[in-house]
C-alpha cells in the first residue's frame, strides 16, 4: 500500500482516539485519582479492572465494561450518582450483596466511578 493511501488511514484512527481515562462529557472526578483509589481499597480482589493491579482471583463480575452497562447492581440505572451510592453503600442498595462497604470517601466514590465510567469495550 503507497503512503498516500496510508497516511489518511492512520491519521484517522488517530483522531479516534481520546486521552486515555478521559472522564466522558458531564462527570466529575478525577479518573486517574479513581484508577488510584480502586488499588488502595483493594477492589481488584474481587473484580477484574483494567488498568488496576492486584489479585488474579475473582470473585465480582468483571468492570472491564462499565462505562457501556444500562445497570449497576442488576437493578440500579448506570448513572454517575447511583454508582457512587453503590461503591459507598452497596448493602443498602441490594442487602444481599457479596460486596462489603468499603469506607469509601464521596470524593474518592466520585473519582473512582470517572475512572470506571471510562471502561467501555
Amino acid at each position: 500500500m503507497s503512503r498516500l493511501l496510508l497516511t489518511p488511514l492512520l491519521l484517522a484512527l488517530l483522531a479516534g482516539c481520546g486521552k486515555p481515562n478521559e472522564a466522558p462529557a458531564g462527570l466529575q472526578g478525577d479518573p486517574e485519582r479513581g484508577r488510584i483509589a480502586l488499588a488502595q481499597h483493594a477492589c481488584r480482589a474481587c473484580h477484574m479492572i483494567p488498568g488496576v493491579t492486584g489479585s488474579e482471583v475473582y470473585v465480582g463480575r468483571t468492570l472491564d465494561d462499565l462505562g457501556d452497562r444500562q445497570y449497576i447492581g442488576g437493578n440500579l440505572p448506570n448513572t454517575q450518582a447511583n454508582l457512587v451510592r453503590w461503591i459507598r453503600e452497596p448493602q443498602t442498595i441490594d442487602p444481599d450483596t457479596a460486596m462489603p462497604a468499603m469506607g469509601v470517601s464521596e470524593r474518592e466514590a466520585l473519582d473512582m466511578s470517572a475512572y470506571l465510567l471510562t471502561l467501555k469495550k
